[in-house]
Formats: C-alpha cells, sequence, structure tokens
C-alpha cells in the first residue's frame, strides 16, 4: 500500500471519529440525549455560561471537523475551547492531567491543534471546494 495514501486515510479517520465524539459530547449536554449532562439526562439551560457555550462548540465544533468544512478555523476553536476548560475547570485542582481529571480536555485539545496544523485531508469538504475552485480557475484562464 502506497504510504502517502495511507496517511490520507488515516488523517481522515482521526478528523471523523475525532468529531463525531466531541459532537456527541456536545450533544449531550445541549438536547439532553445519551444521558445528557455530565449523565444527569438533563440539557443545560440556554445561554448558561460557560457550560451551555462550550457545548455549543462541541456540537458545532464537532460536525464541521467531522465533515471536514472550515476545518482549520473550527479545530483551532475547538482546541482553545478544550484549553479553556483544562485551565480553568482542572488545572485549579491539581497540575497534572491524572491527578485533576483533565486528560480529555488535554487530549481533546492537542488533537484539534494537530488537525488544525495538518489540515483536514484529502478526503473532506475542504479539499472538494478547493478542488472545484482550482477548476473553475482553470477553466476561466483557458
Amino acid at each position: 500500500m502506497n504510504p502517502a495514501r495511507l496517511n490520507d486515510l488515516v488523517t481522515t479517520l482521526f478528523r471523523f471519529v475525532l468529531g463525531l465524539l466531541f459532537a456527541i459530547h456536545g450533544a449531550s449536554s445541549l438536547f439532553g440525549v445519551f444521558g445528557g449532562n455530565r449523565g444527569s439526562g438533563e440539557a443545560i439551560a440556554v445561554g448558561t455560561w460557560p457550560g451551555w457555550w462550550a457545548a455549543l462548540i462541541q456540537f458545532a465544533g464537532g460536525v464541521l471537523v467531522m465533515a471536514g468544512l472550515g476545518t482549520r478555523i473550527a479545530a483551532i476553536v475547538c482546541s482553545g475551547s478544550m484549553a479553556y476548560a483544562y485551565f480553568v475547570v482542572h488545572q485549579p485542582d491539581a497540575l497534572l492531567p491524572l491527578n485533576n481529571g483533565g486528560e480529555l480536555s488535554a487530549l481533546f485539545c492537542w488533537s484539534f491543534l494537530m488537525i488544525a496544523v495538518l489540515g483536514p485531508g484529502k478526503w473532506s469538504v475542504d479539499s472538494i471546494l478547493a478542488q472545484r475552485r482550482e477548476e473553475a480557475t482553470a477553466a476561466a484562464t483557458v
């Protein structure tokens, strides 16, 4: 198998799974599905700071990253929200993620940062849109 092709596949699968997990996390808090916010079975009240806004970022950002649409910007916003969650919610309890319960926030933060740097990969809406722009530019110059 061609290693470049394997890179495209793994990047796409990683982006898709990461976005899906993040979107489900946000949906549970926004809509009270999948056990609800923190397993309560309830949704967060609309507009509550910072929980509702974080859940909105998780859901919308997760869907965008999963689709590969506006991927780099969405991934930066998602990464930043998880950095905020880590430093504001978890880090005051203890320095290390193992001791403060912040492993998930730290992993999401660094994973989204990696997607922001690497980009969405070959199989994404962003890639399809870029290809169409190139074709339109090429057709206009001919």
